[in-house]
C-alpha cells in the first residue's frame, strides 16, 4: 500500500501540483493519465524516492518493497540477462553475494556457520532456491527464449533490453510495482502477456502509458494530471474519457433538470458495467464495478484536435492489388515474401510483423518510394493516397513557420484556410509562426496529421499513427479513423486503434502471409492461429 499526503512540486516559481492525498491500496491497477508535461512520469519519480517533493510524504507498508520499471537502457550491459532480472529484487540479490563471500571465507568458523543458517533462512523466504528459475519463466513469458539468458545484456538490441528490464520489475512478485510505459517497444504478443499478468497481480500497481486498450484491461482506477490537480476516479480509461465527455455535454445542456443529468449518468454506470462485466479478467474488473460512482463523473479539461478526414470523391471498385511481393533488409534478412493480396471495397486493414522493419519497408513499395526485390502492385485509378511515415525527419528541415510549412503541401495558401487546418491541430495565436525545426515529436505528427487532411484522401497508409501523440490526440484520431469512409492500410502498436478501426489482418513474413477477415483480438488468441503465426516465423 502506498499513501500520499499533502504532496506538492515546483519547479522554480511554478508548482506542477500540489495538495496530493491519495491512497494506493493492493489488489488494484492505477493508471495515471495527463496531457504531455502535466507531470505524470514525475508523479511516479517522487513515488519511488528519485525526487523529492516540494511538500508532503509518501509513505508504503511496513517492511514492503517497491520495484520500478528502469528507464536507463544501458545501465547493466555488463551483466548477464539472467542476472539483470534477478536484480530486480535489490535485499535477495545482495543477500546472494553476502552469503556467497561468506561462504568463500578460507578461514569459515562457526559463528560464520551460525551468520550462514541465518542467511539460508532469509534467502528461503525470499524464494531464492526458485529465484532462477522463476526470472526465467518471466523472461520466456516475455518472449526472450533461453538462449539469451545468460548472455550479456549490452548484446541485445534494444526492443530485447526493454522485456529483461520489465521482467526485472515484475521479479519477486513486489509489493508496489511503478511502471512508466511498460508497453512502448513491446510487440503485440508480449502486449498481451503482460495484460494477463498484471490483471491477476494481487499487489498495487501504478503505470503511465499511452496504450488505452492496456489500461482498460489491466486498470481499476485512473489517476488524472490535470491543472495542477491529482484526482482519483473509479474504473479505467474508456470509463473516465466515455463518462468526462457525458458530463461536458451535460454541462453545456442548461436547461437540462438535475434529476435527468442522474438519470442518464446512472444508466451510462449500468451500460458500462454490463459491458466490462464481459471482460477476461473478471476478477480486478468486478471490484472496479463495484466502485462506480456518479458523484465522481466530472467534464475533463482537456483539448481534443480536430482530425477530420474526408475524401474529396469516392474510391471505385478497383483499390490496390499485390501480387508476389518480396523484399530484403540492408544486412541481406528477408523481411516478407511472395506476398499476394486485394484490397476489397470498405477494407480496413491492419499489416503486422514480428519484424517492423517489414511493413515499413511494404509501405515504402506501395508508395513508390523504395523498389521491391520481387512482385508487382497496382493502384486504382480513382485512388487519391496519404501517407504518414513512420520517420517524418525529412519534412522539418527547412527553416519555416508552421504557416508556410504547410502552404507546401495545399494549393489555397490563403491564411485564414490554413489557419484553420493548424488551429484543428490546437496550433493557435503566435504558436503557427513557430519554426518546424523546434517541433516536438508530437507536433511535428499534428502538422503531418493536417498535411494529410488537405489531401482528402480516400486512401490512407499510416506507419504507427500514434507514435509521439497524447492521449487526446490518440482518442480523436481513433475517433475519426472509426467512421472514415475511405480505405485504411495500417501499421500500430496501439491494440485499441487497431481493434476499433480494423476489419481486417494480414501479417507479412519471409515465409509468406495470413490473411483474416476477423477481429484483431481474436486473430491474436486463437490457437489455430498462433500455431500458423509460429510457423511463419521458425
Amino acid at each position: 500500500m502506498i499513501t500520499v499526503s499533502n504532496l506538492a512540486i515546483q519547479f522554480g516559481k511554478n508548482p506542477l501540483f500540489q495538495d496530493v492525498n491519495l491512497k494506493f491500496t493492493p489488489g488494484n491497477c492505477y493508471g495515471v493519465i495527463g496531457a504531455n508535461g502535466a507531470g505524470k512520469s514525475t508523479f511516479l519519480k517522487l513515488i519511488s524516492g528519485d525526487l523529492d517533493a516540494s511538500r508532503g510524504n509518501i509513505q508504503m507498508g511496513t517492511g514492503e518493497r517497491l520495484s520500478v520499471l528502469t528507464q536507463d537502457h544501458y545501465a547493466f550491459d555488463e551483466f548477464s540477462v539472467l542476472d539483470t532480472v534477478l536484480m530486480g529484487h535489490k535485499e535477495m540479490w545482495k543477500l546472494m553475494h553476502e552469503k556467497d563471500a561468506l561462504y568463500a571465507k578460507p578461514d569459515f568458523s562457526e559463528a560464520d556457520g551460525m551468520k550462514a543458517a541465518k542467511m539460508e533462512d532469509q534467502f528461503a523466504e525470499m524464494g531464492g532456491w526458485n529465484a532462477e528459475s522463476d526470472a526465467a519463466i518471466l523472461l520466456s513469458g516475455l518472449g526472450v527464449k533461453e538462449q539469451y539468458h545468460s548472455i550479456l545484456m549490452k548484446e541485445l538490441d534494444g526492443k530485447m533490453k526493454v522485456k529483461v528490464l520489465l521482467a526485472q520489475a515484475l521479479f519477486g512478485n513486489p509489493d508496489n510495482l511503478l511502471l512508466d510505459e511498460p508497453t512502448n517497444d513491446l510487440d503485440l504478443d508480449t502486449v498481451l502477456w503482460l495484460e494477463n499478468y498484471l490483471a491477476n497481480f494481487e499487489n498495487t500497481v501504478i503505470v503511465v502509458s499511452h496504450d488505452r486498450h492496456f489500461l482498460d484491461n489491466v486498470c481499476t482506477d485512473i489517476v488524472d494530471i490535470d491543472f495542477g490537480k491529482v484526482k482519483m476516479f473509479s474504473g479505467n480509461y474508456s470509463f473516465w474519457y466515455e463518462s468526462s465527455q457525458l458530463a461536458l455535454r451535460q454541462q453545456s445542456a442548461q436547461n437540462k433538470k438535475a434529476e435527468e443529468k442522474k438519470k442518464e449518468l446512472q444508466e451510462f454506470i449500468a451500460r458500462f458495467s454490463a459491458n466490462v462485466a464481459k471482460s477476461k479478467q473478471t476478477t480486478s474488473r468486478k471490484k472496479m464495478i463495484e466502485k462506480l460512482n456518479i458523484e465522481e463523473i466530472t467534464a475533463s479539461t482537456r483539448k481534443y484536435p480536430g482530425i477530420i478526414f474526408q475524401p474529396e470523391r469516392p474510391a471505385g471498385d478497383r483499390i490496390l492489388s499485390i501480387e508476389n511481393l518480396s523484399a530484403y533488409g540492408d544486412d541481406g534478412t528477408c523481411l516478407f515474401k511472395d506476398v499476394t493480396f486485394t484490397v476489397e471495397k470498405e477494407d480496413k486493414i491492419i499489416l503486422i510483423s514480428r519484424d517492423n522493419r517489414a511493413v515499413t519497408a511494404f509501405f515504402k513499395i506501395i508508395m513508390e518510394e523504395e523498389k521491391a526485390s520481387t512482385g508487382t502492385f497496382d493502384w486504382g485509378i480513382t485512388i487519391s493516397k496519404a501517407y504518414l511515415p513512420m520517420d517524418n525527419t525529412e519534412f522539418f528541415q527547412k527553416e519555416l513557420t508552421l504557416m508556410d510549412w504547410l502552404a507546401q503541401f495545399s494549393n489555397n495558401t490563403d491564411e485564414m484556410f490554413l489557419r484553420g487546418y493548424l488551429g484543428k491541430m490546437l496550433f493557435s495565436g503566435e504558436e503557427i509562426l513557430k519554426s518546424a525545426t523546434v517541433l516536438s515529436g508530437g507536433e511535428k505528427m499534428r502538422c503531418m496529421i493536417a498535411r494529410m487532411m488537405l489531401q482528402q484522401p480516400n486512401m490512407v497508409v499510416l506507419d504507427h499513427p500514434t507514435n509521439h501523440l497524447d492521449m487526446e490526440s490518440i482518442q480523436a484520431y481513433n475517433n475519426n479513423m472509426k467512421t472514415y469512409p475511405g480505405h485504411i492500410l495500417m501499421a500500430s502498436h496501439d491494440h485499441e486503434f487497431i481493434r476499433s478501426v480494423c476489419n481486417r489482418v494480414i501479417e507479412i513474413s519471409p515465409k509468406g502471409i495470413i490473411d483474416k477477415m476477423m477481429d484483431f483480438e481474436d486473430y491474436l488468441t486463437d490457437e489455430n492461429i498462433k500455431l500458423k503465426r509460429d510457423e511463419l516465423y521458425s
